[in-house]
């Protein structure tokens, strides 16, 4: 799991899939706006001219030298919710995401938002 402290390191790293299947290059990390702890990180797709950044949990996620190994196959991440390069993640959208993964959302507090870009 990649730890609070080391985030900013691994930004422009490839994010690969189990199978070491490239899915982008890594542009940010959420973290759990309840425990602080990395959540989700956006992973630059696409050509040039029609980018986006599409979200995937970081849970059982590994590093490597040059690399971020997440646990999710690459098609699955190509499918997740998206914004654009620009955009910032509406919370009204979070839900979608742990939706899209098969994961329970559960609402940060008093209603608020449960990701919070690092």
């Amino acid at each position: 799991m990649i730890r609070s402290a080391d985030i900013r390191e691994w930004r422009d790293h490839e994010v690969v899939d189990p199978k070491q299947h490239r899915i982008g290059m890594l542009e940010a990390v959420y973290v759990d706006t309840a425990t602080d702890e990395p959540a989700m990180a956006t992973v630059r797709t696409g050509l040039p001219g029609r980018r986006r950044l599409v979200f995937v949990p970081l849970d059982d996620a590994v590093v490597g030298p040059g690399y971020v190994k997440v646990s999710h196959a690459r098609g699955q991440v190509h499918k997740a919710p998206s914004i654009g390069t620009d955009d910032v993640l509406p919370a009204e959208r979070e839900e979608q995401i742990f939706q899209h993964y098969g994961m329970t959302y559960p609402p940060g507090a008093e209603g608020g938002r449960r990701l919070a870009r690092r």
